[in-house]
């Protein structure tokens, strides 16, 4: 897992997550708010909020590659806040996924962009520095 601590409110981070997304010619899929939901059935949930991103041409060569990688596609951020107020933003590592799945080199280039665009659209969701 990567995890990110973000200089910006849940919301904010959310926002500012969905727009790098986007400005990465990637589609967002669908955003579940955790903690509405977990208010609609009377529990209390700090802000939590995944969204579910991701387009064929980076996840196609990683399914040839392996099909059930599909089960870890299209991928996932995780926006919370912890118990002390801090925001972090939070992802599967694609050389996890690589691993879990035993995708070699085949899908080598699909997972170093993977990589450079979640490394770029982080930075830009949290304003911390890319690296």
């Amino acid at each position: 897992m990567t995890n990110v601590a973000s200089a910006f409110s849940p919301d904010a981070t959310a926002r500012r997550l969905v727009d790098a997304i986007s400005a990465h010619g990637l589609s967002v899929f669908a955003r579940v708010d955790h903690t509405k939901n977990a208010a609609d059935v009377g529990l209390e949930l700090r802000p939590t909020e995944l969204v579910i991103f991701g387009n064929g041409k980076g996840g196609t060569p990683i399914m040839q590659a392996n099909q059930r990688s599909g089960i870890d596609l299209p991928m996932k951020a995780l926006v919370w806040q912890d118990a002390e107020g801090r925001v972090w933003l939070m992802c599967n590592d694609p050389r996890w996924l690589a691993d879990r799945h035993g995708i070699g080199p085949a899908a080598g280039n699909a997972m170093d962009a993977m990589m450079a665009g979640l490394a770029a659209i982080a930075a830009e969701a949290t304003g911390a520095t890319p690296g």
